[in-house]
């Protein structure tokens, strides 16, 4: 009965399958009868999976940012599904680089578009081929970030905007194959992402000099606050957007997923100082003294 609900189903493939939203995802679409193919970097994730999950679930070890790994799981995939395709691709895969532009690394900012935006592109040109076969649908996840930028959030933010732009340039390029494409835009969820982010930050920073570092003390600590008193939603109602745009005959072409995430819209529409100020005060930043 599995194999047959699997056959009717189609076979989609997930992309950062260990995370929070991917294992959640991938958690439901085989409980929906989809072969899931899960993309991981370590086979010990792919093990957890099979094992909490579903032994149907089909691990498929790569990096996105490297070529050659994700040209390896790709003939993985084609062996496994042939003629059939992919009806489904879940870029999912994510990092946040957090902190004020200045401080940050170039290499660290280099990795988040090359894990945020570059990572997609190569892995959607890989799976192309058999997305095209079924006629089949890509979900890029994406973020707020990427509709208004937030302070300290800077190259996260112009990751996910690079994002939306380029799924939409997708959505109409794909379009005379039959292939939809949707954009999910998560709220704060319930996930460890911001807890590895702060990690890499700190990390980075111990190799700042101190004087340039205190510049920024009063408001990093401010923004972390702020983050850390974020009101987390479950991983579901991402997964809930993530199932209605590969299940309905009309999928959205942007799905909001969690509260306040509607606001992002209004405040596109205001100017930019008045949008300035009302996310300097919801970062704890707009008491912040000016340094002289």
């Amino acid at each position: 009965m599995a194999t047959m609900t699997q056959a009717q189903r189609g076979a989609v493939l997930i992309t950062g399958a260990a995370g929070g939203i991917g294992m959640a995802a991938v958690r439901r679409l085989d409980e929906l009868g989809f072969r899931v193919f899960a993309g991981v970097r370590k086979s010990s994730d792919g093990e957890r999976l099979q094992r909490e999950i579903s032994a149907r679930i089909t691990p498929v070890l790569f990096d996105i940012t490297d070529d050659a790994s994700i040209a390896q799981a790709a003939e993985i995939v084609t062996r496994a599904v042939g003629e059939v395709g992919l009806v489904g691709l879940v870029n999912n895969a994510g990092m946040i680089v957090e902190g004020p532009l200045e401080l940050i690394p170039t290499d660290e900012i280099r990795k988040q578009f090359e894990v945020n935006v570059i990572g997609h592109i190569a892995v959607t040109q890989a799976f192309l081929p058999l997305l095209r076969k079924a006629k089949g649908h890509i979900v890029n996840i994406s973020a707020p970030t990427g509709q208004v930028a937030m302070p300290y959030l800077g190259a996260l933010s112009g990751s996910k905007a690079a994002l939306e732009f380029v799924t939409d340039a997708l959505r109409s390029e794909l379009r005379p194959f039959g292939i939809s494409v949707s954009i999910i835009e998560p709220g704060a969820m319930q996930t460890d992402i911001f807890k590895k982010s702060a990690a890499s930050a700190q990390q980075f920073r111990q190799r700042l000099p101190g004087e340039l570092l205190q510049l920024y003390a009063p408001a990093l600590a401010a923004v972390a606050k702020a983050l850390a008193n974020q009101r987390l939603e479950s991983p579901g109602v991402v997964v809930a957007a993530i199932v209605h745009s590969l299940t309905s005959r009309s999928p959205k072409t942007r799905y909001l997923a969690g509260r306040g995430t509607g606001m992002i819209a209004v405040l596109r529409l205001l100017p930019d100082h008045v949008r300035d100020g009302l996310l300097l005060r919801a970062f704890g930043l707009a008491n912040t003294r000016r340094v002289s």
